[in-house]
């Protein structure tokens, strides 16, 4: 399932409704509290009941009204001449009034939403009527227009009857805004806003003296209180995008009046979430990141108030943060729409959830009898990547705790006596058969797999204090994706490696391949592979292993962009077949028949039964490269990569893995491509040095200066890996020792270690040049 995918689950439409004011004349009427959000649970577990917890765990709390709040901005009035500084809103007491359920949904729900399956619906169903919209005959020329006059002459009278007027309700916000006040606009592709404007608006707003900008607020409170009748509206569905954009929202005084506008957005029903979610990919990348990062801030903030009393008590808006992280979901399955993205998927980490117990929010998750609380653990986009290592390394420990406990309890209950060696998975390998004796090893200590690795060289003395477990993968690695194996074929051009379709009787090692990368992932190694990141989508196809055996596994949906990261020339003229102008079956003669040569013999196979006697052409070329794409990604490779498939989850079988991208699993095995030198110099430790020697200050002045190729040849040579571990530099506790030698020698590495060896070389000029030496012809020299 691709990450576009990914859509929440939306809740259902709000279960009671607020009344609205009938008349603005008079006294002002009471208002009652807004809609509550009803959880809709997710379709991977059993319904236990309405929730009644949020982010609390289940404490039963109250919400704000914003009635008394109304009133209170009504009589607070600022003089004009504070016109540029930002809003600061005193909130009264709130009322009790009994706190709405929280959006929830859990991200193991086999059940998403499709885009089809969205318009289908919409087209089925008739689309509420549109009522009819005020007459609003001012265009961004006359409203900037207007603006530029106000600040020449001082008089904003006619820029505040515009935001008066336009924040009014939202059939005044749509006749602002609307492109076309005369149409329905009910497509889902284009939210028919003319979104210049709003941008003018917005930016021209927080430069407004207070009232203008007080004016806004109170006529989008007004907005969220109308009583709501039947189904939203698209014109209602445009008002609420609008009103997500208000830059206004970045003060912490606005806070409570910018949850109540998440709660009524959050619980939407499904088909609205899809209007919205197509409309945001439409936003430029600009506002899209604001919206984005005003969402994170608003959670952070929660969390971590820097000023409390800003804030409810958190028993009272338990439904802010489910509320905030159900509208992050859309603007996050909108950003996976677009190829490529508008924004990093990084963009949605929130650093401050690092600080919060996450294994707390990881067992709640995991609790079916808790199905209906919130945890961060349903919105795992928003969890950084370092976050989840940590949740992925508890959970690990606690798999190798309980099963080394459970087998002390074995001996003991059988008065054995305890060994220390069966706490952990022991490998024993010769060096002349390292793959035969690796593969044998762990086929008989299955179910040791989870305990802590530790390896041990036969005829070598020695105590693998994590260096001999470093050096058994580097040298496995290194001569199982040795070409003359045979189980792997390098790509130079997109210079990675992909699984060998050549048929063969035993698939048992590239389990074996598996299982290295799952031992890597559970024991926090960092190993120097190159896989596409086609393969790590596969590999999570899917996240958790099917109990019927019968289910194919590592299959998922495939194109031309995944085969263009392993075979660029060959993606490249599948994509040339398809925008061809000229006949293709006669140009061409292609049939659906494909051929490949395997072990110096070629062998043919038919894309669909009797290909071979199908040609190309115009009309199904498209359906050809589909065809012939799945069948090298998936169908000829599909037995090696099964067996891969359950390799890897032999070890890591953990709920964890659904927490993960697949980018973030690549990260995970391999490591991060991203360099800082700088933060490596921080972390090094010395032996025979002090950070203050010649040596060390030209080493670094030398390997600063070092373009990002050499920098990441140092690295494969010091570590045996160009890539940095999730927690960055310093957990590669990288050590220079002082190798008391000839100058004349080149540098020394221990990749076991992660240890560089440096003779102390007199000159920046020599170790310049010694080091780029040892660097760029290392490989083969048998240095360890």
């Amino acid at each position: 399932m691709s990450e576009a995918d990914r859509v929440p689950s939306p809740a259902a439409p709000p279960a009671g409704a607020a009344a609205a004011p009938e008349e603005k004349k008079g006294k002002e009427p009471e208002r009652q509290k807004l809609p509550p959000v009803v959880t809709a649970v997710g379709a991977g577990r059993e319904s236990r009941g309405a929730p009644t917890a949020g982010l609390d765990r289940g404490s039963k709390g109250q919400t704000s009204t914003l009635s008394s709040f109304v009133s209170t901005v009504s009589q607070k009035k600022e003089a004009t001449e504070n016109r540029s500084s930002p809003i600061h809103l005193v909130f009264p007491n709130i009322k009790n009034v009994k706190d709405p359920p929280p959006v929830c949904l859990d991200v193991r729900q086999k059940q998403r939403i499709s885009t089809d399956d969205a318009v289908s619906s919409e087209t089925k169903a008739p689309a509420p009527p549109e009522p009819a919209l005020p007459i609003q005959p001012k265009t961004m020329k006359d409203f900037q227009e207007d603006v530029e006059k106000a600040k020449s002459s001082g008089d904003w009278k006619v820029v505040h009857d515009f935001y008066l007027t336009t924040f009014d309700s939202f059939p005044e916000l749509n006749a602002a805004f609307k492109k076309d006040a005369t149409t329905s606009l009910n497509t889902i592709e284009d939210s028919g806003i003319n979104a210049k404007f709003v941008n003018a608006v917005y930016d021209a707003l927080l430069n407004t003296p207070q009232d203008i900008q007080k004016t806004v607020l109170k006529g989008i409170i007004n907005s969220l209180l109308r009583e709501w009748k039947g189904p939203r509206t698209k014109d209602d569905l445009r008002a609420y995008f609008v009103l997500l954009q208000n830059p206004q929202f970045n003060n912490t005084s606005t806070y409570v009046i910018y949850a109540h506008l998440l709660r009524q957005i959050a619980a939407l029903v499904e088909a609205d979430h899809h209007f919205l979610v197509h409309w945001f990919k439409k936003l430029s990348q600009k506002r899209f990141k604001q919206v984005v990062e005003r969402l994170l801030q608003f959670i952070s903030l929660r969390l971590f108030p820097a000023k409390p009393e800003e804030f409810p008590p958190i028993t009272k808006c338990s439904w802010w943060i489910p509320s905030a992280s159900k509208v992050l979901a859309l603007l996050n399955t909108a950003n996976n729409l677009v190829h490529p993205p508008l924004i990093p998927y990084t963009d949605f980490y929130n650093s401050t959830l690092d600080h919060i117990d996450l294994m707390e929010e990881y067992h709640t998750w995991q609790s079916f009898g808790n199905s209906h609380r919130f945890s961060f653990c349903q919105y795992p986009f928003v969890i950084s990547i370092a976050a989840k290592k940590i949740i992925i390394q508890r959970d690990s420990e606690q798999q190798m705790i309980s099963i080394a406990r459970q087998s002390l309890v074995d001996k003991v209950s059988r008065r054995q006596r305890p060994d220390m060696n069966m706490l952990f998975l022991n490998m024993k390998v010769r060096r002349t058969h390292l793959v035969s004796d690796s593969l044998d090893e762990l086929t008989r200590k299955r179910a040791d797999l989870k305990k802590k690795l530790k390896v041990t060289f036969v005829g070598e003395a020695g105590l693998d204090m994590g260096g001999l477990t470093k050096e058994w993968f580097l040298l496995l690695i290194r001569q199982i994706f040795h070409p003359d194996y045979g189980m792997f074929t390098y790509h130079k051009d997109s210079q990675c490696h992909w699984f060998s379709s050549f048929k063969c009787d035993n698939y048992s090692e590239f389990r074996l391949v598996g299982i290295l990368m799952g031992l890597a992932v559970y024991n926090s190694i960092t190993l120097d592979i190159r896989f596409p990141p086609c393969c790590y989508k596969k590999l999570l196809s899917p996240p958790i292993v099917p109990t019927d055996q019968n289910t194919p596994v590592g299959i998922c949906s495939v194109t031309t962009d995944d085969l263009c990261q392993i075979m660029p020339e060959l993606a490249h003229g599948l994509s040339e077949l398809l925008s061809y102008e000229g006949n293709v079956e006669e140009d061409f003669y292609s049939t659906f028949q494909v051929f490949q040569e395997e072990f110096g013999i070629i062998k043919s196979y038919n894309l669909k039964p009797g290909g071979d006697k199908i040609p190309v052409t115009n009309q199904n070329r498209k359906e050809y490269v589909q065809l012939y794409v799945d069948f090298l990604l998936n169908k000829s490779i599909y037995k090696q990569f099964a067996a891969f498939y359950y390799g890897f989850h032999s070890v890591c079988a953990s709920n964890a893995l659904m927490l993960l991208r697949p980018d973030e699993v690549e990260i995970l095995v391999c490591g991060s491509p991203e360099l800082d030198m700088h933060a490596l110099q921080r972390s090094t430790q010395y032996d025979g040095y002090a950070k203050t020697d010649l040596t060390i200050r030209y080493f670094w002045d030398v390997v600063l200066g070092f373009p990002l190729d050499l920098q990441k040849k140092l690295l494969h040579f010091t570590t045996g890996s160009d890539r940095v571990p999730v927690g960055g530099m310093a957990d590669l506790n990288f050590k220079i020792s002082k190798n008391e030698t000839s100058t004349n020698w080149l540098p020394v590495a221990h990749t076991c270690f992660n240890q560089l060896c440096l003779p102390p070389y007199k000159s920046k000029k020599d170790l310049k040049q010694k080091l780029i030496i040892g660097i760029s012809n290392a490989e083969g020299f048998g240095l360890e």
